[in-house]
């Protein structure tokens, strides 16, 4: 363009663009983007592959969102520290890019927001920085909202979706525990504290004492949350069969309380559980808050569990979330 417009005289056309004097062979050209359509197609493919393997109930749409997101994520490939000459592409990097840029652009006058972006997000320096600001906490906050806000997405879609599993309700529900209230800091490493029994998700409250999530299905429970019964509705039997699992863990953990908490750090005496179970669009011939009155009176009366549907979970981390 500088030579077509009359910038550069032709000797500097050709000592700065040796690529036109020396005539690399077409067939070199042509190799070269093979060998890149290749392994793009061979990239794409075996990603594929793996994504259906994982959701074996996907239809084609689904695929088509995975491999697009891959394409987002790939513009924030990042190389590691301890292995020149690679990279890495992590999965959903590109959400917090992005929303990182926004900021900065809609705040900050930046000359070039999307690379500051992807300079302060990849360094652990930038983050640092950021966190021992009171701007930056603003921001890292923020940040972190807008995580869990995604995250309550992706469970609500699962929690509505009449084939999903209670393997695919977990998986949308892992490293979430601030879902279930500010009581708990954390998940506890291990699932399994008693021979025979695996809890879904063991919370760990503030105190150190341990809090059971067991998870049952929602929009694919099979039956009815509530009957009818002497002109109130009350709980089924599929709610009594999972509050009485939760009650056999409970029985478990106080009996092997002492070995628990010499082995693995954790206090599982008097431990509380939580059942997840139903939805309330099971029977929309129940108001909802005929539901969550319902549950609740049943929740009065037993002790150590509670049982909520996985709307009213979701309802109320949304609440916490201070977002309608």
């Amino acid at each position: 363009m500088d030579y077509a417009e009359g910038r550069i005289q032709r000797p500097d056309f050709d000592m700065r663009y040796h690529l036109f004097q020396r005539r690399i062979p077409d067939e070199t050209y042509r190799k070269f983007v093979a060998d890149a359509l290749v392994n793009r197609f061979r990239f794409v493919s075996e990603m594929g592959r793996k994504y259906l393997s994982d959701h074996p109930e996907a239809d084609a749409a689904a695929l088509l969102s995975y491999i697009d997101s891959l394409e987002l994520d790939a513009r924030f490939i990042r190389p590691p520290t301890d292995r020149s000459g690679r990279y890495l592409l992590l999965r959903g990097s590109s959400e917090y890019f992005v929303w990182m840029e926004r900021v900065l652009r809609d705040r900050i006058d930046i000359a070039d927001p999307e690379e500051a972006a992807t300079r302060i997000v990849a360094s652990p320096d930038a983050m640092a920085l950021l966190a021992a600001d009171a701007d930056g906490q603003t921001l890292l906050r923020a940040a972190e909202l807008r995580r869990r806000a995604a995250g309550l997405d992706v469970l609500r879609t699962v929690a509505e979706d009449r084939n999903a599993t209670e393997a695919d309700l977990q998986r949308a529900l892992e490293g979430q525990h601030w879902i279930f209230g500010g009581r708990y800091i954390g998940e506890a490493a291990r699932r399994r504290l008693i021979p025979g029994d695996e809890v879904d998700i063991p919370l760990i409250r503030g105190d150190g004492a341990l809090h059971v999530v067991e998870l049952k299905r929602s929009m694919s429970l099979g039956g009815p949350l509530l009957k009818r019964y002497r002109n109130a509705w009350v709980p089924t039997a599929a709610v009594h069969d999972a509050v009485a699992q939760a009650v056999n863990y409970l029985v478990g953990l106080d009996e092997n309380r002492h070995r628990i908490r010499e082995e693995f750090g954790i206090e599982s005496r008097r431990a509380g559980a939580v059942v997840l179970i139903g939805h309330p669009a099971l029977q929309p011939e129940v108001p909802e808050h005929e539901v969550n009155e319902a549950l609740r009176v049943f929740n009065t009366h037993i002790n150590r569990i509670e049982v909520l549907t996985y709307k009213d979970l979701l309802d109320n981390a949304q609440r916490s979330l201070g977002t309608p």
